[in-house]
């Protein structure tokens, strides 16, 4: 349980930095971008290196830079699909749904990850 209130406070605070920086920044769509995903995996990066070691959070870390460039992937082929297709939404994030696995995987494999 005591994991749950660290991460919880480790998330909201980093969420609150995040939420000033993002402020700051311009555009402010850069704050909407900055403040939640980062947040939430700079805690569990810090949770997993303070529970299972360096190790461990370095497998996490490769997970999450896989699932982040396979979105990016998904993100462009549902915006190419949308513009140039002129799929409807529902088919569109469908069918990018089978690419994204495909790279999400893919990427762990390539890079020897535990999936």
């Amino acid at each position: 349980m005591s994991e749950y209130i660290i991460r919880f406070l480790l998330g909201g605070a980093v969420v609150s930095v995040f939420a000033m920086l993002g402020d700051v920044l311009r555009p402010k769509s850069f704050a909407g971008l900055l403040g939640a995903a980062p947040s939430v995996a700079l805690a569990t990066l810090g949770i997993a290196v303070y529970r299972h070691g360096a190790d461990y959070a370095g497998l996490q870390s490769q997970a999450m830079i896989a699932g982040a460039l396979a979105l990016a992937v998904y993100s462009f082929v549902v915006c190419q699909l949308l513009i140039r297709a002129r799929l409807r939404a529902i088919t569109a994030t469908l069918l990018s749904l089978v690419v994204w696995l495909v790279v999400a995987f893919g990427l762990l494999t390539v890079a020897g990850a535990q999936a």
